[in-house]
């Protein structure tokens, strides 16, 4: 599909979402302004509401998870780390579930390109002494938090790539 009949799916899958998330912003090939897109990836965090009995725990906004069912289910449930849907008229939506922690690793890499990733983010991983498990950045065994995109190229002391120049 053309970048220019994706975009407004995207944006309305995104549009469904918002209400419902502390943070959702379009990657993939779509935020890299690729002339053809052949799905739509989205990267957020979903809001948290009290649950429970004593309404002392949290869990996924359940109208965020209601609004992902609404879309044919290909797999993974809202409530995990990836699912994927079709959106009215055939389009695959790939949603990737962050947390505040993560949020710049997973974008990072949901941006891609996928060659961008090995050649470049994940050659420097591994040079600075980084692994990743699970969608996080570890250092040691330990977390290592990436609040923001930006962090991610600072800690694996690469400059910063622009979205639209991620291709290699």
């Amino acid at each position: 599909m053309k970048l220019a009949q994706a975009l407004p799916l995207a944006e309305d899958a995104l549009n469904a979402l918002k209400p419902y998330c502390e943070r959702i912003l379009i990657a993939g090939s779509i935020r890299r302004q690729r002339p053809e897109v052949k799905d739509i990836e989205l990267v957020v965090i979903p809001r948290m509401v009290p649950a429970g009995l004593f309404h002392d725990e949290l869990e996924v906004d359940p109208d965020f998870c209601g609004t992902v069912n609404r879309w044919h289910k290909v797999k993974g449930e809202p409530t995990g780390k990836y699912t994927q849907r079709v959106l009215p008229g055939g389009m695959a939506l790939d949603l990737f579930i962050a947390n505040p922690d993560n949020w710049g690793w997973i974008l990072a890499l949901r941006t891609g390109s996928s060659d961008f990733n090995q050649k470049v983010l994940l050659h420097a991983m591994h040079q600075q002494g980084y692994s990743s498990d699970g969608g996080t950045l570890l250092r040691y065994g330990k977390v290592i938090p990436t609040s923001e995109e930006v962090d991610v190229f600072r800690l694996l002391k690469l400059p910063w790539v622009e979205p639209w120049a991620r291709e290699v």
